[in-house]
């Protein structure tokens, strides 16, 4: 353990320099609480999102590589700040009109669309951990509805109103004039509608820890700004909880730098120091434009487990973080091959590159080995030309290829044949499209079917790959890459693929030599 954790402080993966960095400043002060909080914040005024399990999995990832470093006792607090109002309703559910009629509602408290939580809230705070549950996060669960009821919050609520004057003078010049006029950062919870009312405070009574409001009705109402009857505004409540719970690390989206600097200065005239922080850059749609809960553009955690394995979607998290990467279906295939890639180089390496290499990170430093015999691009072209509509189809190729496979044997196989049977028929089948060989194309692939039907050797993807070079050279193909284009275009209908010695041993070589000439004879039809 001492060799690799003095590996890791010199490691250059950016989860443990983000770790080097919080040990500094635990080493000079260590947690009164006992242990090293780190949080990351959900709001859930919309369905959950990939970029929200792209935050839990990269925070993770800093407190692994921290823990190995410290050997401190850690949490990872997952809050959902789910006694907001509901300020809009999103375009991406169902009933909406019915949600429409819960409009400044908490959450908590705007009916659930889908008739299946006691809430709004509670149902995409359950969509939320049960996905982080399958992907086994250890974590601990906080709603703010919860913390905010139950006390947990009061005594940094009564400090807020104590140092009011302070809030508001790091507030206000962040707001447009008109917002100024009715900015406070309590925003009361009417006891008449039940609304999360954005309204002017009248007057403060710091002995008694009240706030005074007017309602829309006209009436001057007092409330306790404890136990529920009050919350904070999103950037005073962002900086509360890390005063309150001594947040000592938490992530953040570019789009939040000017928030997070409003949060720190509030933090520090709370009298509490602000946790490290990171800000990570955002997620892009197939259009280049940011990933929006309300909008459901991008793609979603379900979408992403439909065509590849939720190790490659963390993975994908991993890969450069503070660099805008688009979210959308043609990265996932590569994202597959890469993890597979990483996991089986680890084994060959040494400490130093092991604790560089992603899977460290994915897995906790206890990383799988990998079963896949067949990758995934190459499985995405099998069932590409096999037409496959199940993966029994590809099964029955990947014996005949690995005779030692099986779907209990290799169980990560045979989730991803089945997940490039789906990508197949969803995405590549649709975009397919077929062209005609010229004349020295068709020459040079009825030498290469010709070649396969006197095939006597056994089928090895090297020597088949060397014969496949070897004809596009005499053709003069030049580039190379050429003759490989062409393979792909007219045999397969797609503008890239595999290495194609390796998909003649699976595919099979009389099977490749069978879809040569139907190629050719379907150019002949069109013709």
């Amino acid at each position: 353990m001492d060799e690799i954790r003095s590996a890791a402080m010199t490691a250059k993966a950016w989860p443990f320099e983000e770790a080097r960095r919080l040990l500094k400043r635990v080493e000079k002060a260590p947690p009164a609480k006992g242990y090293v909080l780190f949080e990351t914040g959900y709001g859930p005024s919309g369905l959950p999102h990939i970029g929200t399990f792209g935050e839990v999995a990269r925070t993770t990832m800093v407190r692994r590589a921290f823990e190995l470093l410290s050997g401190m006792p850690t949490k990872l607090l997952c809050f959902s700040d789910d006694m907001d109002g509901l300020r809009k309703v999103p375009t991406n559910i169902p009933n909406r009109e019915a949600v429409a009629e819960d409009l400044n509602l908490p959450l908590t408290r705007v009916r659930d669309p889908f008739g299946t939580h006691e809430s709004f809230g509670h149902h995409n705070n359950a969509r939320l951990r049960s996905f982080l549950d399958q992907f086994g996060f250890d974590y601990e669960f906080a709603s703010a509805t919860e913390y905010y009821r139950s006390g947990r919050f009061d005594e940094m609520l009564l400090r807020i109103l104590e140092r009011y004057d302070r809030i508001m003078e790091i507030m206000l010049p962040s707001l447009r004039a008109e917002r100024q006029a009715t900015y406070s950062p309590f925003l009361p919870v009417s006891p008449k509608t039940g609304h999360v009312l954005q309204v002017p405070t009248l007057e403060r009574n710091v002995a008694k820890g009240t706030i005074v409001y007017e309602e829309p009705d006209g009436e001057r109402v007092e409330i306790p700004v404890t136990g529920g009857n009050a919350k904070l505004q999103w950037k005073p409540d962002w900086a509360m909880r890390w005063a309150a719970l001594g947040v000592d690390y938490e992530m953040y989206g570019k789009d939040l730098i000017p928030s997070a600097e409003l949060g720190i200065k509030i933090c520090r005239a709370l009298g509490e120091q602000p946790p490290e922080l990171m800000a990570y850059e955002l997620f892009l749609d197939e259009a280049g434009q940011k990933i929006s809960k309300s909008k459901g553009n991008g793609l979603s955690m379900e979408e992403w487990l439909t065509y590849a394995s939720p190790e490659s979607l963390s993975l994908f998290m991993y890969s450069k973080p503070k660099t805008a990467k688009r979210l959308y279906f043609d990265v996932i295939p590569k994202a597959e091959d890469e993890y597979h890639a990483h996991l089986r180089a680890y084994p060959g390496q040494d400490i130093a590159q092991r604790l560089v290499n992603p899977v460290w990170h994915i897995h906790g430093g206890n990383p799988p080995e990998s079963d896949m015999v067949v990758p995934f691009s190459m499985l995405l072209n099998l069932a590409s030309v096999a037409s496959a509509e199940d993966k029994d189809v590809l099964w029955g190729f990947i014996r005949r290829y690995a005779p030692e496979a099986s779907p209990e044997t290799h169980p990560g196989l045979d989730a991803a044949a089945g997940h490039a049977v789906a990508y197949y028929n969803d995405f590549v089948k649709p975009a397919r499209r077929f062209r005609a060989p010229d004349a020295r194309e068709r020459a040079a692939l009825a030498d290469l079917r010709d070649l396969l039907r006197g095939w006597e050797g056994p089928a090895d993807a090297e020597a088949l790959q060397a014969e496949v070079y070897a004809i596009g050279k005499a053709h003069g193909f030049e580039p190379l890459r050429a003759w490989f284009g062409c393979l792909y275009q007219v045999l397969m209908g797609a503008e890239q693929g595999p290495r194609f010695g390796g998909f003649i041993a699976l595919y099979g070589i009389e099977e490749t030599a069978d879809m040569i000439d139907r190629a050719l004879l379907r150019e002949q039809a069109g013709a």
